[in-house]
């Protein structure tokens, strides 16, 4: 007997980021992007209010947009790619980059990942129970 699946879920907050991004990439107002999509700007309201939009509403962003639905799928399984890699492989299938273009921001943003990623980590920590103090006078050497 094989186990359950993990449910998945559309993260609809992801969704609409990209979304944004989309459109400030093509310098539109969400007015535009209703009309250019051919859904309703209600729609788009609803959605920055963390609402999902129904299936023909996703469907239609979705092909406006050129996003990729499974993207936005989480399941709770270790099949989806980590960040880094999902990144990476935009990076270096975006035609507006050379290779080396590509790899230089994929250095740029690994390193601005983990350097992030250990300050949230430590953010997260249970607070310590003694504290480091600094004397405000530095001494001259």
């Amino acid at each position: 007997m094989t186990e359950p699946r993990p449910r998945a879920s559309f993260d609809g907050r992801a969704f609409f980021a990209a979304l944004d991004a989309e459109r400030a990439t093509r310098k539109l107002t969400w007015k535009d992007v209703a009309q250019e999509a051919g859904i309703s700007a209600s729609t788009l309201t609803r959605m920055s209010q963390g609402r999902r939009p129904d299936v023909d509403g996703l469907a239609t962003l979705l092909a406006w947009s050129g996003l990729d639905a499974a993207s936005f799928i989480r399941s709770g399984s270790d099949v989806t790619p980590s960040t880094l890699t999902r990144i990476s492989t935009e990076l270096h299938s975006d035609p507006l980059l050379s290779p080396e273009s590509a790899s230089a921001l994929e250095s740029i943003v690994r390193t601005a990942y983990g350097q992030l990623a250990a300050r949230d980590a430590r953010d997260q920590e249970p607070m310590r129970s003694t504290m480091v103090t600094l004397s405000p006078n530095r001494e001259e050497g």
